[in-house]
């Protein structure tokens, strides 16, 4: 909480919840219910002690629809960048947020305690990524945004919830801190991509 007269920079994840379920396969499908532990050739992750199968060749139900779910909004995008009329523009945007809606919630029902699916097992663990995620490039920013690396400041970030990292660059210039944004967003997004492979 405050007010800040420098420009604050806000760095968002794109479908956050959603690619977390995607990326761990997070779904009542896949969660190791058993009291033996999986065998060896099955591909499993553990975290917030909940077990979940992450073989490629046992994708979840919840994942599966996510994928087509923002598989869909990415085309649904394309085609509204490429309409011209501005009636089906206004459609089409309409229709990309509805598959927003739709894929975050998913993420929701499986957190809502008195809804028809609830699985606390799959929230937690979503969350518990998310945090991490935030934590990291909060982590990334301020150890290589500073005066010690070159910048003329050092970078705070002065909020980092759900699915967004706000950065203060130390710069009342609001194109210099969106060009530090952007130029952050990349390579945070390049280490991830990298940390994955």
């Amino acid at each position: 909480a405050g007010f800040y007269q420098e420009a604050v920079a806000t760095l968002d994840f794109a479908s956050l919840y959603p690619s977390i379920m995607r990326a761990h396969n997070l779904c009542y499908s896949t969660r190791w219910d058993s009291a033996d532990p999986p065998p060896p050739w099955l591909q499993v992750e553990t975290h917030e002690g909940c077990t979940f199968v992450t073989d490629p060749r046992f994708r979840g139900v919840l994942p599966s629809m996510l994928d087509d779910l923002l598989r869909e909004r990415k085309a649904t995008k394309r085609a509204m960048a490429q309409e011209s009329d501005p009636v089906l523009r206004a459609l089409l945007d309409k229709k990309q947020q509805a598959q927003k809606v739709s894929a975050n919630s998913v993420y929701g029902f499986t957190g809502a305690q008195v809804g028809q699916l609830p699985c606390l097992e799959i929230s937690s663990t979503v969350t518990a990524y998310g945090r991490q995620m935030i934590e990291s490039t909060k982590a990334y920013v301020e150890s290589n945004y500073n005066q010690a690396n070159g910048y003329e400041h050092d970078a705070v970030v002065v909020y980092g919830d759900t699915d967004s990292v706000m950065i203060k660059f130390g710069t009342s210039d609001l194109a210099e801190s969106m060009r530090l944004g952007l130029e952050a967003a990349e390579r945070a997004r390049d280490r991830a991509r990298e940390s994955q492979d």
